[in-house]
Order: structure tokens, then C-alpha cells, then sequence
């Protein structure tokens, strides 16, 4: 491939304009760095090359290649240096006065040909390129830090952007090692958008005291394969970082429900506590290391009652099979008997609202997530309703632990832990589709490379069943009467005639 641009100019030298010049000078491009403070650019300059110098001391690349690499990229004081450009990427602070003032002044100095783009993410692509004259040469060249090792990049295309340059600008990302996805200009473009279900739903399951903050990360990753709960990912990113966004998105999507934010990250926020750089936000750090209480003995129980379970339970058949590994004496009668644990396993729906409805005895009945295959997970959730006894709970625990797996007991919540936050993130990303903001091949890339899901959110909800997914929507909908639970139409729709969430029409 040829090289698409010969100079590249990087406005703003912090984490990611540094990340963003080392791969541009490794993929051949001569870089010039520049920053309104005073040494920054030399700063950064002089950061790259000792980046580099430490791939030669551990073999990666040799000598000769920190050599050239180093010869491309130079620091500059002023911006009148960037002129021979035919790049120049931004990087600066997230203020939108900030952006279409230095892209007007970089609009007057560079060539006709060069095109201008923005690292924002959160900003409008539309709204920073209204500035310019020319605005069709302006794009979204969003990275992720670190820039080098998180390997997707958006390419956004504002109203008036030309489509060659994204052309170009994804041509580019190739060849620096990235994989491009291409985005409209939407709030949170693709990976931010898509990530709101993860953390706005986590907190919302904690203000209703469902679970603490290391219960709800245990099932996330225990249950799904998340390598990190929604609140160590928050300690680790920041909540000065975070809170912004979601408060973002929430506010330019004109308060629309599913973005909800939460009341809890900003306190923490207001009271300083944001995350693992200043030792404490969710968790308490000694020495880098979040300090996680442990997790409640297993209760012993002298004897186990009977179990009987509602007809109506998801995944009935294995749920029966998993009794019967476990050496559960279960009832098959009609209705429970007076000593029974009455098991029920909804999908959507509470505790409470199932025993109503079935007519059972809410003091002995306990419900099991089954949205899962129980052999894939690695934990077993279980919720109690206001009215459950402590000895059921008890011995519904000690049962379910029988074989080693961990087992965490929640308070009643429409749609567990995992049955929540999995559908919410599939009912964002279906609606991200139905926008037509991206491809859902390139939604599915983003979310995997960008957040590391363990899958991407459509395939999520192609393995555990669309059908299952629209029936959590629709009965949180009823439970809480909150129209953030609302299924997408693009979810609705495939569901209700057996399509996969990624079918496109034709």
C-alpha cells in the first residue's frame, strides 16, 4: 500500500497524542509534534523514543528500527510548523470552543489538499467541523489508550465529510497495525455508545440495593467472561474520566432513558473518590491492589429440605438435571409442599412477582438465573424476595455449592444481575443497528477490541437467545415501568422471526 500521508502534524502531546504519533511514525509517516505547553512536545518526543529504546532492550525490533523511527519524529514550537502537513490530528482538551479554534487557525496554514481530523469522544464531528471552510476534509480519528496496544480506531464522518477521507483515514489505520471501523457522527460514536449498558446498569442494580459493588463484578465476570466488573473497569479508567461521559451521552441524546446516569458516581465523583489513581474509588487500593472483602462462607445446614420447581422456570430440564447432580431431593407434585424450597427461575420478571402470580408461598421461594447454560457459567446467582426465610436461603445456598461453584445470593431484582446488565447491552448496540450508525460487523469489531467483551453484543445475544433477550426487556419494562427497559426494533424484530441480531437486510 502506499503511504497515504507523508507528514503527519499531532496536536496535543498527553497519552493519546503520544500513542498516536508512535504508531504514525512506525507506519512510515514523518511526525511533528506539537503542544501549547512549554517543553511538552520535547517531553513527548523524548517519552516515544524511550518507549522504543525499551522494545529493542526486550528484542521486539532492533537498533537500526528505533534509528529510523526516531529520525521521523520531531517536536515544533509553533503551529505555523505544521504547514506542510497532509494530516494533522488533534488531540487536545474536550471542549468544543478549544477544538474549532485550533482547527480554524490549522485551516489557514496548511494546504487546500490536507485533511484535518479530531481524537475527540465525545465531541460532535458536525459540530467541531461547522468552523471551517472546508469542511469536508475534516473527520473523527478516534483511538484508545494505549493507543499502540488497543488496536481499533473510529473513523466518524460528520454531515458534510467527504467520503474519500475517511477512505484515506482508514487506509491509514491499517497500515499503523489498527483495524478501522466506520461510524456516524452520534453521541459516544460506537464503543462509547455501546458501552453505556455495562456501568449505567451495574449502578443502577446497586442503588436498589440488589448487590454490593464486588457482588456485582464477581457475577459479570464469573457469569458472562467479562475480564473486568463494571466497577474495577470504573476505578481503572477514572470517574473524572467516566461520569463526564455518561453524563455526555445522556444529555446530548436529549435524556434519553437507557443512558440514564447514576447519582453514586457522581457523589464519588464530587467527593474526590475516582478510581485506583488516588487509591480509592469502589474499592480501597494498598500498593496498586484493590482491597475486595471476602465472599460469605458457604452456610452449613444440618438437613437439606426438598426442592420443587416452578413449571414455568427457564431452562427447566437442566435445571432439573442440575438438582439431581447435586443430590437434591426434588419434588414433582403439582404444587410444593409445607417444607419445601420452592425454586423458581424467571426470566425479566422478580421473585416477588412470580410467586404472586404462581400463587406460591413467598417465605420458602427463591429464584435461580438460568438465562445461562449453568456448565458455561462459573457462578451461580440466586435472589431471595423480601419475604424469604433465612433457613431457605440458607440451604438453597449450601445446595447450589454442593460441587465446588462459587454461589452468590442477591435481594429480589427484576432480571437478576447478568439478565440486566446482558440485556441492556444487547438492546444498545440493537439500537445502534436500527439507527444506522454502523454495520453490525463493525459494532461487533469495535466492542471486542475497544471494551474487550468477551463477545461482541450482538453475538451475545445470538448465543443466549434473542427470543430470551426480548422476553428480560419486556418483563423489566412491566416490573419497573421504566421505558430504558423498551426493546429496540431491531431486536424485536429478529427476535420475534428467529433472525440472528446480525442479519442485515438486503
Amino acid at each position: 500500500m502506499n503511504q497515504p500521508f507523508t507528514i503527519v502534524g499531532i496536536v496535543g502531546t498527553g497519552a493519546m497524542g503520544r500513542g498516536i504519533a508512535q504508531i504514525a511514525a512506525q507506519a512510515g509517516s514523518q511526525v511533528l509534534l506539537l503542544d501549547n505547553q512549554p517543553g511538552a512536545a520535547e517531553a513527548a518526543r523524548h517519552h516515544i523514543h524511550q518507549q522504543w529504546l525499551r522494545l529493542s532492550d526486550k528484542g521486539r525490533i532492533d537498533a537500526a528500527q528505533v534509528a529510523a523511527w526516531s529520525e521521523r519524529l520531531s517536536a515544533v514550537s509553533s503551529i505555523d510548523a505544521l504547514a506542510p502537513c497532509d494530516l494533522v490530528i488533534e488531540a487536545i482538551v474536550e471542549r468544543l470552543e478549544a477544538k474549532q479554534t485550533l482547527f480554524r487557525q490549522l485551516e489557514a496554514i496548511v494546504t487546500t489538499n490536507a485533511i484535518l481530523a479530531s481524537n475527540t469522544s465525545s465531541l460532535s464531528i458536525t459540530a467541531v467541523g461547522a468552523a471551517l471552510q472546508k469542511p469536508e476534509r475534516f473527520a473523527g480519528f478516534h483511538f484508545f489508550n494505549p493507543v499502540p496496544l488497543m488496536k481499533v480506531v473510529e473513523v466518524i464522518a460528520g454531515l458534510k465529510t467527504a467520503p474519500e477521507v475517511c477512505d484515506r483515514l482508514a487506509a491509514f489505520a491499517r497500515l499503523m497495525g489498527h483495524t478501522p471501523v466506520a461510524a456516524q457522527d452520534t453521541p459516544g460514536f460506537i464503543v462509547n455508545h455501546a458501552g453505556r449498558g455495562f456501568g449505567t446498569e451495574a449502578l443502577r442494580i446497586v442503588s436498589e440495593g440488589v448487590a454490593d459493588f464486588a457482588t456485582v463484578d464477581r457475577i459479570l465476570r464469573d457469569q458472562v467472561g467479562f475480564k473486568l466488573g463494571p466497577f474495577e473497569l470504573m476505578d481503572l479508567t477514572a470517574l473524572d474520566v467516566s461520569h463526564p461521559v455518561m453524563e455526555s451521552i445522556y444529555h446530548q441524546y436529549y435524556e434519553e432513558p437507557r443512558f440514564r446516569p447514576s447519582v453514586i458516581t457522581a457523589q464519588r465523583l464530587a467527593g474526590g473518590m475516582l478510581g485506583k489513581k488516588v487509591g480509592e474509588g469502589f474499592y480501597r487500593y494498598v500498593d496498586g491492589a484493590a482491597q475486595v472483602a471476602p465472599e460469605p462462607p458457604v452456610p452449613q445446614v444440618s438437613e437439606m429440605p426438598p426442592v420443587w420447581v416452578s413449571p414455568r422456570a427457564s431452562r427447566r430440564a437442566e435445571l432439573y438435571q442440575l438438582l439431581k447432580d447435586l443430590g437434591a431431593t426434588i419434588e414433582t407434585g403439582q404444587s410444593p409442599s409445607p417444607h419445601a424450597i420452592t425454586l423458581v427461575a424467571p426470566l425479566g420478571f422478580d421473585v416477588t412477582t412470580v410467586a404472586v402470580v404462581e400463587r406460591l408461598d413467598p417465605a420458602r421461594t427463591i429464584g435461580i438465573d438460568m438465562l445461562i447454560d449453568d456448565a458455561a457459567t462459573k457462578r451461580r446467582v440466586l435472589a431471595t424476595n423480601p419475604a424469604t426465610r433465612r433457613d431457605i436461603r440458607d440451604a438453597a445456598h449450601a445446595l447450589f455449592a454442593r460441587d465446588g461453584k462459587a454461589v452468590s445470593v442477591v435481594r429480589d431484582s427484576g432480571g437478576f444481575v447478568t439478565q440486566r446488565v446482558v440485556a441492556t447491552i444487547v438492546n444498545i448496540a440493537s439500537d445502534i443497528c436500527q439507527q444506522g450508525i454502523c454495520s453490525p460487523k463493525d459494532l461487533e469489531t469495535a466492542v471486542t477490541l475497544g471494551l474487550g467483551y468477551p463477545l461482541g453484543p450482538l453475538a451475545m445475544g445470538d448465543r443466549w437467545g434473542p427470543t430470551n433477550i426480548l422476553e428480560v426487556l419486556f418483563n423489566m419494562q412491566t416490573v419497573y415501568g421504566d421505558t430504558r427497559y423498551r426493546p429496540s426494533p431491531w431486536l424485536r424484530r429478529r427476535g420475534a422471526i428467529g433472525l440472528s441480531l446480525t442479519h442485515v437486510e438486503d
